[in-house]
């Protein structure tokens, strides 16, 4: 029997917060000033407890006070109760909930980042006090092998938002940091699983962009459902060979583009030259044997195939 301890995200409906405000207000100042104006008419027994009521009045009024909440478009209040989750505020507005709630902000906001960013973890001191905030450097392309084992250099943006707030606070311990260390895994893996280039109409990394564009982000997915992230989008950003193989790689691509050329260019120079033999022989332009065909097809393709302008010669003989 498996034990689910998910936390899962529950709405909460708090009441509208202007009705509280003008009652912590009036507890903090006008409940101190009626019990200071009785507690000088009544006797001193009487007056002891109304300055004591006046205590407890302001007091009130504080407390009051700090149930009062305010959120803005696009963000969320995750709310604890002496550590126990109560629920989650979504709606944007003026509220006002248990004074006694923890309550814990969450932005809903579209976000995005690059892969391969420098992170400065955050340092506290003995106290526990936040002493350096955590920071997030430039972003370098990840380096890994592609399926062939070329290294290659890879980076990619991801653009995500928080969908379920419990499970981004209580089920991972940092969701950002998360979803960034989780996004770098899943793009070495992607990398290492398909080739930088391919020519036997195999899904690359260059040839296939939009296919792998989506494998990534279901990719990653699938890495972050657990902290309530959903993934709009992953794209990839940068790809290129190493410096180390770029120029070898550079020049297979061109002795590939020079073979693509060279094979478009004979199988064209084939066609002019069978054309022009049919012509020849339809028209009955000249009657050709066998050697002179051949000596033919041999000057055409040489006209056709070469790569600079060939020089005529022309037999001044019979």
């Amino acid at each position: 029997m498996s034990n689910d301890s998910t936390t899962r995200e529950m709405p909460y409906q708090p009441i509208s917060g202007w009705q509280a405000l003008f009652a912590g207000l009036a507890l903090m100042f006008f409940g101190p000033m009626l019990c200071i104006v009785l507690a000088v008419s009544a006797q001193s027994v009487l007056s002891v407890l109304f300055v004591f009521g006046a205590i407890l009045s302001f007091i009130g009024g504080i407390i009051v006070l700090c149930g009062l909440m305010a959120i803005a478009p696009n963000e969320a209040r995750v709310l604890l109760l002496f550590g126990n989750y109560v629920g989650t505020v979504k709606s944007s507005g003026f509220f006002f909930v248990n004074p006694f709630f923890s309550k814990r902000k969450v932005s809903l906001r579209v976000r995005n980042f690059e892969t391969g960013a420098i992170h400065t973890p955050e340092h506290r001191d003995a106290a526990g006090t936040v002493v350096a905030q955590k920071s997030r450097g430039v972003s370098r392309p990840s380096k890994v092998n592609d399926r062939h084992g070329n290294p290659i250099e890879i980076s990619a943006v991801v653009v995500w938002h928080v969908l379920d707030t419990a499970e981004a606070l209580f089920e991972v311990d940092d969701f950002e940091d998360f979803i960034e260390v989780q996004s770098e895994a899943a793009l070495r893996s992607l990398a290492s699983r398909h080739p930088y280039d391919s020519e036997d109409h195999e899904v690359s990394l260059r040839g296939n962009t939009q296919e792998i564009c989506d494998e990534l982000r279901h990719d990653i997915q699938e890495r972050v459902d657990k902290a309530g992230i959903k993934i709009i989008e992953a794209r990839i950003s940068h790809l290129a060979y190493s410096a180390e193989i770029a120029a070898a790689m550079l020049q297979r691509q061109q002795a590939q583009a020079v073979v693509a050329a060279r094979t478009r260019i004979v199988e064209g120079a084939v066609g002019m030259v069978e054309m022009a033999l049919d012509r020849l022989t339809a028209d009955k332009i000249v009657e050709l044997d066998a050697t002179q065909r051949a000596t033919l097809v041999a000057n055409l393709l040489v006209v056709l195939c070469g790569d600079r302008h060939a020089q005529p010669v022309i037999n001044a003989g019979n």
